[in-house]
């Protein structure tokens, strides 16, 4: 039998209260827990963007940033954001570096869904070209950051609320790059 993946549930100021079933926190009351954001970028400057693959449980076929995730209990987020970069675009990354500590939000989808997360935003170098898995993402475009952005102001609605809440911040903060 397969161990369940498991999230950490935090308080308001980040601190552990226990874990959950990953598969079945996210509802329409998902409770506060950790999660992180990774936005990588190739040696020209091009910022890697996915769509979710179609059957994701929230936000199925929309754009956002690289990959996100979730550290198990007693994970480091930089040994989690290794372990994601692998499972979702079958990659290594490098030069991690966090851009964004203290990014939190939360956001209902169409269905009702809730993501309701403490998520620091990273940014890393791709080590090798991505090879996505399908049941994460349905394909992938580098993209050059400007442009995207100016994507994102006009049709935010074409991409996870996360990022379009990360990307300015990112921009504005001068991370937009690596």
């Amino acid at each position: 039998m397969l161990t369940p993946e498991l999230v950490v549930l935090v308080d308001d100021l980040g601190q552990p209260l226990g874990s959950h079933d990953k598969s079945t926190v996210h509802t329409e009351e998902t409770p506060l827990h950790l999660a992180f954001s990774c936005h990588v970028f190739d040696d020209s400057g091009r910022l890697l963007v996915t769509r979710r693959a179609l059957d994701k449980k929230t936000w199925p076929g929309v754009w956002t940033n690289s990959f996100c995730g979730h550290p198990g209990p007693g994970e480091d987020s930089v040994d989690a954001l290794h372990r994601r970069a692998e499972r979702e675009l079958g990659m290594t990354v490098t030069d991690v570096r966090i851009a964004i500590p203290e990014f939190r939000y939360r956001a209902v989808d169409a269905s009702g869904v809730v993501e309701n997360e403490i998520c620091p935003v990273y940014i890393a170098r791709a080590s090798s070209d991505p090879r996505p898995a399908p049941d994460e993402v349905v394909e992938f475009y580098w993209a050059d950051t400007l442009e995207l952005l100016a994507a994102v102001t006009a049709t935010p609605w074409a991409f996870s609320p996360w990022l379009t809440l990360q990307l300015p911040e990112l921009a504005a903060r001068g991370t937009l790059s690596i």
